[in-house]
């Protein structure tokens, strides 16, 4: 395993999560896709540390390497920390979900998820994990 990321250990998280130990709908939807696709899948089991001492929580892992971020909101936040993260581990491939892509960044903002990502270089799709992401 690559030395930039660290194996999850006893790391609490506060954050609400729903039935089934997922943070949103979409992420148990996804993971619902995962095993109908009977493809074998890790739920926010890494930390990556970046920015000296944060670490990014990616929430699945597919086996052939690529992270997957579920998003209903796509904050500043959000965003902020995915491009620090793609700075300092480029060799990452990190995709993100969206519930809806076309969902402007915020109610004054021209652009949109999908333009935010494209600009950025952050594959991406709406509602579940295209089906050649699962196979790549």
């Amino acid at each position: 395993m690559l030395q930039h990321l660290m194996k999850k250990s006893s790391f609490n998280r506060k954050d609400f999560k729903v039935d089934g130990g997922y943070r949103s709908g979409l992420e148990e939807e996804i993971a619902k896709q995962l095993e109908a696709s009977h493809v074998d899948y890790e739920y926010e089991k890494e930390r990556i540390a970046y920015h000296r001492t944060c670490f990014y929580v990616p929430d699945f892992k597919l086996p052939n390497g690529i992270f997957i971020e579920a998003k209903g909101r796509f904050t500043s936040d959000d965003r902020g920390k995915l491009l620090k993260v793609k700075k300092q581990h480029p060799d990452l491939d990190i995709r993100l979900v969206f519930s809806r892509s076309k969902a402007k960044l915020s109610k004054d903002s021209k652009t949109t998820y999908a333009q935010w990502c494209e600009r950025w270089g952050f594959p991406y799709a709406d509602k579940q994990i295209p089906e050649e992401w699962l196979s790549e």
